[in-house]
């Protein structure tokens, strides 16, 4: 304590026994980087040596400040995830070569083979070499063999199950191995690569590599403001809970701040003292941190969000975000601790405290939500979102000024509701006269619960807009039993073939289909250029429109579009897809005795195509046209199980490349689902949290009034009257709070549903179960206060030495 005497200087009177006056001055107190760590040093020892209730006080900061930097990792992951996800999808893809390379010892023939089974996506990719040296991708070390496949693990476990048979069928090729790391996008990803000796243009496109520079599709509106909300509302209380967590144990921290007073300590050393205390259980939480997100990311395997599953190496914050973190953490807490002393004076018998209390002003506090809604509401009124840098600024920032203005609200409520109340019960008095001296340690705990639950009730309203959005699409677009296939077309005996084998499916009820293919109009106009033709027997041609009769080689026009397309005119099969193709056009004229017809639907339905021409397999040569497609609908039994999986066999069978359209599964359900209940856990997990903290500090309360308590109990009172009062000191502040969080996350929500141009929707349950966990924090704080209370009210705390 060499320290402290050296500030309190000499003193020994008038002369000493020598009779030499000391006429040095006290040496001047330091205050450079050395002073600080000195002090800062011996506030970390007195937090590590403060027993069994400073251990507890320790640990609840350090798994506040655990729990901010496990998501402080976790959204600085974000970034080197989506590289590594995106990095495995380049380097495994080739989705086209702008010059096809000609055959060679070291090309490949390749074509994409998706399909789905039971709602969960299967990746497909097949291929046929051209010589002994074709290119592979990468997790493969050759190419399999002719009849033969590699498989990803997850999908090799599905195949060996009972659940995988009808899987087993569609894909008729022998596993011969299975696909490394890296060339899954992760490991729960389901696909295959196979051979086929039959795949052949234009079935597949032929590469001479893997990897290729593409950017993926920009992630929609829905999904954007979906991300944006889910790091503020995450990041939000957790924040505000790191902030409240290094300021428990105030009272007794102060009590030995004023000891460190009485031996000669000054006022900056005591304050860096107890930034020291706030600073040890940072460190501590800054690695429990740390070990929480190391341990948490081992299950970034079992999740799977919009088609997204990762590998756990691939959660990893960058280092310059890893150094970030660990110096701002720790920076943040002796900050807070610094401002918490601002209005405190320790004094060697005691503390000083400011009064009488400043006045809370409102201005400032009204500012922050007002400010926050000023941004967002302009992009409300530009809904659609529209996905850009100064858009995600200015919601990520107006979202977490609102959520902080309502803890700014919080104690200029609590101080403006409690200062108008008077009378009641006796409990309600003491309670309430509590809460008039000192409502500032109630208010920063409560501030945690009023943040996490305004930002839960906004995302779940989010959330819940979004998945109703999907439900309804999927469910107008669903009303119809169908499913759209398309695939390329030869010829047309081969479609007959076709709607032959689908017609036979189980539970298939009916089934059409026609080649389509796309026309120029010759010469070449500026606004009605483009055509579209399906050829089909009279019998197809007539579930698409009214034919008073019909012969092989007759043509139909049908004005669907309004362009000048007539008998006579002149129509190019073999359009150019950009003014840069270099193609040969291929002139068909329409027949003059082409005769007009009306569609049956005129492409309004998400599975209508609006056709220009109409025409018979022999009014036009097929093998004229450039790539023309075959599209097929097929209507199915509901009731027939697993017809839906049948229909896909089947069209596996016909070409593995073909193609599907359906609404029979709603991906989006269960992974919103899933996201929901995630964000309902880690909602409770913080109120839970802040809870024990608020524990703590109702507990410290206690201590600081144990003489009263014992002198009201000496003079009678019930037991049953002070754990009332605690209750209601407890139950005040969390129910404004909880009123406060309830309007600001509906207005929240509210605004981020305009934005994406969704019906707005409460979350009814939602809202009820996040106001009743609230409710629940309150007797829970006070159940776990009782018994202190009631130690606290013996005679023997009046006892004085």
């Amino acid at each position: 304590m060499s320290p402290l005497r050296s500030r309190a200087g000499r003193d020994d009177g008038p002369g000493d026994d020598s009779g030499h006056r000391d006429d040095r001055a006290p040496a001047s107190p330091r205050t450079g980087p050395g002073a600080w760590a000195r002090d800062l040093a011996m506030g970390m020892r007195f937090a590590a040596g403060g027993g069994r209730e400073g251990w507890i006080r320790t640990a609840l900061t350090a798994a506040g400040v655990a729990l901010g930097v496990a998501v402080l990792l976790l959204g600085a992951s974000v970034p080197t995830l989506m590289d590594a996800w995106h990095g495995r999808e380049k380097a495994r893809e080739n989705l086209g070569q702008a010059h096809e390379p000609p055959p060679a010892d070291d090309t490949v023939r390749y074509a994409s083979t998706d399909t789905v089974f039971h709602g969960l996506p299967v990746r497909g990719r097949v291929v046929r070499p051209d010589g002994a040296h074709p290119p592979v991708p990468p997790g493969v070390r050759q190419l399999p063999g002719p009849g033969r496949m590699l498989v990803s693990p997850a999908l090799k476990e599905l195949l060996d199950s009972p659940e995988g048979a009808l899987l087993r069928d569609r894909l008729d090729h022998r596993v011969a191995g299975v696909i490394g790391d890296d060339g899954l996008s992760g490991p729960r990803e389901l696909t295959y690569l196979a051979q086929s000796a039959t795949l052949a243009a234009p079935d597949g496109y032929r590469i001479d590599h893997f990897g290729k520079n593409w950017h993926p599709a920009p992630m929609r509106a829905p999904a954007v403001v979906l991300v944006i909300m889910t790091c503020v509302a995450l990041m939000t209380p957790v924040l505000v809970f790191i902030g409240t967590s290094v300021r428990f144990g105030n009272e007794r921290r102060e009590r030995r701040l004023a000891a460190l007073r009485l031996v000669g300590a000054d006022v900056p050393t005591t304050r860096r003292i107890a930034s020291g205390e706030a600073l040890f259980g940072s460190l501590l939480g800054l690695v429990a941190g740390g070990a929480l997100f190391l341990g948490g990311r081992q299950f970034a395997s079992v999740i799977t969000l919009w088609d997204i599953n990762v590998f756990p190496s691939d959660v990893a914050p960058g280092p310059l975000a890893v150094a970030l973190i660990a110096v701002l953490v720790p920076t943040a807490a002796v900050a807070v601790t610094l401002f918490a002393q601002r209005g405190v004076t320790v004094e060697p018998l005691g503390i000083v405290r400011r009064r009488p209390p400043v006045r809370r002003r409102l201005w400032w506090r009204l500012a922050l939500p007002a400010v926050g809604t000023l941004l967002l509401v302009p992009l409300a009124r530009e809904s659609p979102w529209r996905d850009t840098p100064v858009n995600t600024l200015r919601l990520a920032a107006g979202a977490l000024l609102l959520l902080l203005g309502v803890t700014a609200l919080l104690p200029w409520l609590v101080d403006a509701v409690v200062g108008r109340l008077h009378g009641g019960p006796v409990s309600w008095q003491l309670a309430v006269r509590r809460l008039q001296l000192n409502s500032g340690s109630a208010t920063r705990a409560v501030s945690g619960i009023t943040v996490a639950v305004a930002g839960a009730i906004a995302i779940h309203m989010l959330l819940t807009g979004m998945q109703a959005g999907y439900a309804q699409a999927y469910a107008e677009s669903g009303k119809l039993p169908r499913i759209g296939l398309w695939g390329n077309a030869r010829d047309w005996p081969q479609v007959q073939r076709a709607l032959t084998a689908l017609r036979a499916t189980p539970g298939v009820t009916a089934a059409r289909g026609t080649i389509d293919a796309n026309a120029d109009l010759l010469p070449a106009r500026s606004t009605d250029r483009f055509a579209t033709i399906a050829i089909g027997s009279c019998a197809e041609l007539r579930t698409l429109a009214r034919l008073d009769s019909c012969r092989d080689g007759e043509v139909f026009l049908t004005g669907a579009r309004g362009h000048s397309l007539t008998p006579g005119a002149t129509l190019d099969l073999n359009p150019p897809y950009d003014k840069s193709d270099p193609v040969r056009p291929h002139p068909w004229k329409v027949p003059t005795a082409a005769r007009d017809a009306r569609l049956r639907d005129p492409g309004r339905a998400p599975d209508r195509i609006r056709y220009d021409l109409l025409a018979t397999p022999a009014a036009v040569d097929i093998g004229r046209f450039r790539f023309p497609s075959a599209e097929y609908q097929v209507d199915f039994d509901r009731g027939t199980p697993d017809a839906v999986e049948h229909i896909r066999n089947t069209a596996a069978h016909i070409d593995p490349t073909m193609a599907e359209l359906s609404a029979v599964d709603n991906p989006h359900d269960a992974q919103y689902s899933s996201v929901r209940n995630g964000l309902f856990a880690g909602a409770v997990i913080t109120l839970l949290l802040i809870g024990s903290g608020l524990i703590i500090s109702t507990v410290e309360q206690l201590h600081e009034r144990r003489r009263l308590l014992s002198t009201l109990d000496a003079y009678g009172t019930r037991r049953s009257t002070l754990g009332w009062s605690v209750l209601w000191q407890t139950a005040l502040p969390v129910a404004l709070g909880l009123g406060l969080a309830l309007g600001c996350g509906l207005a929240l929500g509210t605004l981020l549903l305009t934005m994406i141009d969704s019906a707005v929707t409460v979350d009814i349950p939602v809202v009820a179960g996040m106001t009743g966990i609230g409710g629940g924090v309150i007797l829970f704080v006070t159940a776990l206060s009782l018994p202190p209370l009631w130690r606290l009210m013996r005679p023997d705390g009046l006892r004085t030495e």
